[in-house]
């Protein structure tokens, strides 16, 4: 009976522990998350600024998973290099590993304190202050959790049956990591394994190798999440996600047979021998990290062997259930995803012509045609498929909804019809005939494309959550592109009046490529319009005074 006490209670401290951290992550993701998926994206320039940026969105999610699948996501759409995920990875690694060394240093008596910060944040209203409250609970959680962990692990110290089964894994260290990584694999979490192995490491029945060995265990395991996800993705997201587990699987297979030696030289060092987990799990990721990176490229050339590209998918819609129309709350998040695909496509053809403008390489082009026939295949189910929804007698709400879906999709089309027959030709003839902007011109139209692609990104966030504030940003941003298509076509006019001559060269395909880049801002920001309507500030397509 009390053996089976104190599993009920070890159990339930991990449970805790998942939830909290859980909780964390939901609540960054909506406080900070289209900021965190940005910053992700476009963090991504060099190999340190992927190692960081792995490293803080891990820190700030407390799940190397959510971040691995962010970025595999982002490869997918061509936002991240697959040689630059990796190494994102690698920091995202690095991150969890801190997170624990954190976790340990004994302050999980600040449990209470901050889950009271977290609920009087989480009941300020606003939408950014709840996810924060919602992360704040979820930390306090965690915290509370490790003190959960050590209660129910102290009867354990005298347990002869634990004895045993820690005395059969010290001596089959093999069995003993494939037990660790089954551990992680489970929760989903290495985090979680390895605060569970520093409490059974606290009571003093695990050796300093075991220990090392569990904790490559639980770095094996938690790589393994993140593959089972993707395996339904595209090629482009099981290389990000098989490769980390790869360069982990080789990190474990050269560390266990060493595992001895460097129990030894963790007990040399000035190190407290109950934080030896999270020690050996630092330190590990950090090698790990040193010696991997110089062969990311490699790395991702051998993924690119090992997982080939399919064969190109047909215009056919993923998401768009026809049994599902019984059921129209199901129906409509169908069709949200499908729409949703609709605007990565956009990206994509909006991403091409930026590359294709700034590196003069029509190559990148070639692409924009068939992504603008599946642009247009996939709007049209997504409109046939609402329409047969709606002859099924909707609620007044899942009216209003299937109504702003349909809007978003078409603007989306207007906008890939707008690359294909208007961006497209313009960065043709540019690159064809070797154009050449004047410094200002150049940098203007590129600052726009930039903004442009963010203002995408930003939509297919409100398109889904609604938010209020980010619709009202996204109001405002109609007025600053405004306003840079007005300076820029004055500033081009001005350099025409000084008889440039780079200006009189481009001067048609200027004023052409500002007009579509700022129609396109204008199907974008259309998204905004329903969420502002609703609140009473819309009034001939113009946001009212923030002060009424």
């Amino acid at each position: 009976m009390e053996s089976t006490i104190v599993m009920i209670n070890l159990f339930g401290a991990v449970a805790l522990l998942l939830f909290g951290l859980a909780q964390v992550k939901d609540g960054v993701s909506r406080a900070f998350g289209a900021k965190l998926r940005t910053g992700l994206a476009t963090g991504t320039r060099s190999g340190l600024r992927s190692f960081l940026s792995g490293f803080v969105a891990t820190i700030a999610l407390q799940s190397s998973t959510a971040t691995a699948l962010m970025v595999a996501s982002f490869v997918e759409r061509e936002l991240v290099k697959p040689r630059m995920a990796q190494i994102v990875l690698l920091g995202a690694n690095v991150g969890t590993a801190v997170t624990a060394w954190i976790v340990a240093t004994g302050i999980e008596w600040l449990s209470p304190l901050v889950i009271l910060a977290g609920i009087v944040l989480y009941r300020s209203g606003s939408t950014s202050r709840q996810g924060g409250g919602t992360a704040l609970i979820g930390i306090g959680l965690m915290l509370l959790s490790l003190h959960l962990l050590s209660s129910a692990t102290e009867p354990m110290r005298q347990s002869p049956a634990l004895a045993a089964f820690i005395g059969l894994l010290d001596n089959a260290w093999p069995v003993a990591l494939a037990f660790s990584a089954g551990i992680a694999f489970i929760s989903s979490s290495s985090l979680a394994a390895v605060v569970l192995i520093l409490s059974l490491a606290s009571t003093g029945i695990l050796s300093a190798g075991l220990i090392i060995v569990l904790v490559l265990g639980a770095n094996l395991g938690g790589a393994i999440p993140p593959v089972v996800a993707s395996l339904s993705g595209p090629p482009s997201a099981k290389r990000v996600t098989l490769g980390n587990l790869i360069v982990r699987a080789i990190g474990c297979a050269v560390a266990l047979p060493l595992a001895g030696y460097g129990a030894d030289i963790l007990e040399m060092l000035p190190l407290s021998p109950a934080k030896l987990p999270v020690d050996a799990h630092l330190g590990f990721n950090l090698i790990l990290a040193a010696l991997a990176w110089p062969f990311s490229r490699l790395l991702s050339k051998l993924m690119l062997r090992l997982v080939p590209e399919e064969a190109q998918p047909d215009n056919a819609p993923k998401y768009l259930d026809q049994g599902e129309l019984s059921t129209p709350v199901v129906a409509l998040a169908s069709a949200t995803r499908e729409t949703l695909g609709v605007g990565d496509l956009i990206e994509r053809m909006l991403m091409r012509a930026a590359d294709a403008f700034e590196k003069d390489d029509l190559a990148k082009l070639k692409e924009i045609p068939s992504l603008e026939k599946r642009v247009d295949s996939l709007q049209q189910e997504v409109k046939i498929y609402l329409s047969k929804l709606g002859r099924e007698g909707l609620s007044e709400e899942n009216g209003r909804r299937s109504i702003v879906i349909i809007d978003y999709a078409i603007n989306l089309e207007h906008i890939g019809d707008i690359i294909e027959k208007g961006l497209l030709p313009q960065v043709t003839k540019k690159a064809s005939l070797g154009l050449k902007f004047s410094e200002d011109g150049y940098e203007e139209l590129k600052k726009l494309f930039h903004l442009t692609i963010d203002n995408l990104r930003i939509a297919q966030t409100i398109f889904v959550t609604r938010d209020f504030k980010l619709a009202k940003q996204m109001m405002e941003v109609k007025v600053e592109v405004r306003r840079m298509e007005k300076q820029s076509s004055e500033r081009h006019l001005e350099r025409l009046r000084d008889g440039r001559a780079d200006s009189l060269q481009t001067s048609s395909l200027h004023l052409d490529m500002l007009r579509d880049l700022k129609r396109i801002n204008a199907h974008i920001v259309s998204v905004a319009h329903p969420i502002m309507d609703e609140h009473g500030l819309l009034i001939e397509s113009r946001l009212k005074d923030a002060a009424e």
